[in-house]
């Protein structure tokens, strides 16, 4: 069975996803924190494969981020990679187990950004990101931070945990990976998000898997640009030890 084929993610929601990601400044800032990892830890990379690629808007960030990289992406739910096509023309495109790549030793940088808290067995494809990196490559990898941030909005999006640091670094090491750098993102929002969370612990039946997306007007742009002067500060060398999401840039050990 494909890993998250029956998760009970619905596919009619890919649409009004791909519509809210360009809009929205947490999607924003994230793809401006991975085009810069990218191009700061990997900037002759020349081959790249994204998992869990969804609708393509991380992808479109890489590809601007390397534009004479060969791109590939791969993902569980077919109905998404339309979306994601139709943003990154030039890209190869699968539908695969995250659980079992058909790949070794092949790609510059493995990226999986928000995927991996969606699998029981994270373990098993931190490994296969392993075996499909090449030597001297590495990967990147986002996830969300933080159980005690969890409230319906992880239970409607299907996730299965949200880490703590030192669960995501001993899994990727345990997979084969020295990590280079890791820090904590959204991490100036983090007490607004924390209330924000408390606020929606408990959620109605009819609750709207996309309703915390849905931000708009002043209130997005200044969210934006708390996230772009944290990016700043990274971008400097600071590595929060606390956010809402993490960032994990390791290379492939022997």
């Amino acid at each position: 069975m494909l890993s998250g084929a029956s998760d009970g993610f619905d596919p009619a929601l890919h649409a009004e996803l791909a519509r809210l990601e360009a809009g929205n400044f947490w999607f924003r800032a994230r793809n401006r924190l991975i085009a810069w990892a990218v191009r700061r830890y990997f900037p002759e990379a020349k081959t790249l494969l994204e998992i869990g690629c969804g609708t393509g808007y991380v992808l479109s960030a890489l590809a601007v981020a390397l534009p004479h990289a060969q791109l590939s992406a791969s993902e569980v739910h077919a109905d998404a990679l339309p979306y994601a096509a139709d943003r990154v023309p030039g890209a190869a495109f699968f539908q695969m187990d995250a659980r079992a790549l058909p790949f070794e030793s092949e790609f510059d940088v493995v990226g999986a950004f928000d995927v991996i808290e969606h699998i029981d067995v994270d373990t098993e494809v931190l490994r296969e990101m392993h075996r499909a990196a090449a030597p001297g490559g590495g990967v990147l990898i986002t996830v969300p931070q933080h159980p005690f941030l969890w409230s319906a909005f992880d239970v409607h999006s299907h996730h299965v945990r949200r880490y703590t640091a030192a669960e995501l670094r001993d899994k990727v090491t345990a997979a084969g990976f020295d990590i280079v750098r890791m820090t904590s993102f959204v991490s100036l929002l983090l007490p607004l998000m924390l209330a924000s969370r408390l606020i929606k612990r408990t959620s109605p039946e009819n609750h709207d898997p996309l309703a915390e997306l849905r931000v708009s007007g002043w209130r997005n742009a200044a969210l934006e640009a708390v996230m772009a002067a944290e990016r700043g500060l990274i971008r400097l060398g600071a590595s929060f030890p606390a956010g809402g999401s993490l960032l994990l840039v390791a290379r492939r050990g022997g």
